[in-house]
């Protein structure tokens, strides 16, 4: 049975590195709900987002793809065609996102989608520690508006 904690070590806000035991098969947003720095409102939002972005089919694939072949090049529904369900998965996410709006969106994506921490998507971003939470809670509030999630 594999392991479902790992010892990782990580930065505090004040800089100090420490070990902390982490939960790989928790998102970053289900972390930060569980300890009530989301409120469920913005958890729901963003895990919306997240099975968007799977659904589309956005994720870059690391596996290879064992659909069968198209019979020929004729007919209809063959491996490379996305679904209606995929389509719909594509135009809901793209819509959120542009509901996020510029600035916004990127650490969206980061941590929802993506499964970064918010210190790391704070790094890849350059912003300030701490300037991720706020502008994360802001585009989920945007985006739990779009969704319709009250």
């Amino acid at each position: 049975m594999a392991a479902t904690h790992i010892e990782q070590m990580i930065e505090d806000p004040e800089g100090q590195t420490q070990a902390v035991l982490v939960h790989v098969g928790e998102s970053p947003l289900a972390w930060l709900h569980a300890r009530g720095l989301l409120s469920e409102r913005h958890y729901l939002a963003g895990d919306m987002l997240r099975r968007d972005w799977e659904r589309a089919g956005l994720g870059a694939r690391v596996t290879m793809r064992w659909d069968a072949a198209p019979r020929s090049a004729n007919s209809g529904g063959g491996a490379g065609d996305p679904t209606l369900a995929q389509l719909s998965a594509r135009e809901r996410f793209h819509g959120a996102i542009a509901a996020a709006g510029p600035g916004l969106a990127d650490i969206l994506w980061r941590v929802a989608c993506a499964g970064e921490g918010l210190v790391a998507a704070e790094k890849a971003l350059g912003w300030p520690s701490r300037a991720g939470k706020l502008v994360l809670t802001l585009a989920l509030d945007r985006v739990a508006g779009w969704y319709r999630v009250s």
